[in-house]
């Protein structure tokens, strides 16, 4: 039996989203959970290289988007920490643990645990169910979602940071390590808003540097009723539409909402824009799904 079901696909198209059940075990999402654990210890981050992650426009382009440190994380193992974290110096006023937005961009590529459940049977049944020709892996990240600090992340598709022509071709597979809710910043997602394409785009750009980045367009406004929050259990995943408009309210409860993410990109008759942040390298070229 297919680990998505025909239903599953329809949602998927109908909505830009849809919930797989079980994706991974609880010991299974536990072992991942250990090895981030691992990875923050171990870490030795530089002080200039301490950087706030948001999702907001204007914060954007004050902090990630201006930071080489952002820009050329494609292809490494890197630490985006959350906003108050670090006093006037640089140094931590919160433990190391609990400091951190993300990690990313290349897991998938680095850490043997996250490749594995990249490449799993169930991930590429699912992209096979979809009928993804040559879907390539383009970034992967882990977000920590803190309690009581865990950040908001603000109205957006994801389509506006890893943009394709034709649109359509990326999608984003959301796996919980941790039981996500509306207490502790579940996905809320506007059901149908893939079909009315992109209103902004994060560009490369050539302002006097080399690693900057703007945007083209804005946001919308959204009317907040039209959101749904979609809880999910501890293993499951949640489809993601390149297009769909979604968000995640902060974290303001003492539990944490620990995720695996990931997006792919059916790469045959697709352009991958020049312009996007994320662009592959020698030593990381888009590595296929199918492997």
């Amino acid at each position: 039996m297919d680990f998505m079901s025909d239903q599953d696909v329809q949602k998927f198209m109908e909505d830009g989203y849809v919930v797989l059940e079980g994706l991974l075990t609880s010991l299974e999402c536990d072992e991942l959970r250990q090895r981030m654990t691992e990875i923050v210890d171990e870490a030795e981050v530089p002080k200039h290289c301490r950087t706030t992650f948001s999702t907001d426009h204007d914060e954007q382009l004050k902090t990630q988007g201006n930071t080489e440190y952002f820009q050329t994380s494609g292809d490494k193992i890197r630490f985006f920490f959350e906003e108050g974290v670090f006093d006037d110096k640089g140094e931590f006023i919160v433990p190391k643990q609990r400091s951190l937005n993300k990690v990313g961009h290349a897991l998938h590529a680095h850490e043997p645990l996250f490749k594995k459940v990249t490449h799993s049977s169930k991930v590429q049944g699912v992209a096979k169910k979809l009928g993804l020709k040559s879907p390539v892996i383009l970034q992967s990240m882990y977000i920590f979602k803190q309690p009581e600090i865990g950040g908001e992340v603000t109205p957006h598709q994801d389509a506006t940071f890893l943009y394709t022509e034709p649109l359509g071709r990326v999608m984003g597979l959301w796996i919980a390590l941790e039981d996500a809710t509306v207490n502790n910043g579940c996905l809320w997602f506007i059901p149908g808003s893939q079909t009315g394409g992109i209103s902004r785009r994060m560009v490369r750009t050539q302002k006097g540097h080399a690693n900057m980045t703007d945007f083209i367009g804005r946001e919308k406004t959204y009317d907040d009723e039209k959101f749904v929050p979609v809880p999910v259990k501890k293993g499951d995943v949640i489809l993601i539409h390149g297009e769909v408009v979604h968000r995640s309210n902060k974290n303001e409860s003492s539990d944490s909402r620990h995720v695996y993410t990931f997006h792919i990109m059916e790469s045959q008759e697709t352009q991958w824009s020049p312009q996007n942040w994320l662009q592959p390298t020698e030593e990381l070229p888009f590595q296929p799904l199918y492997v």
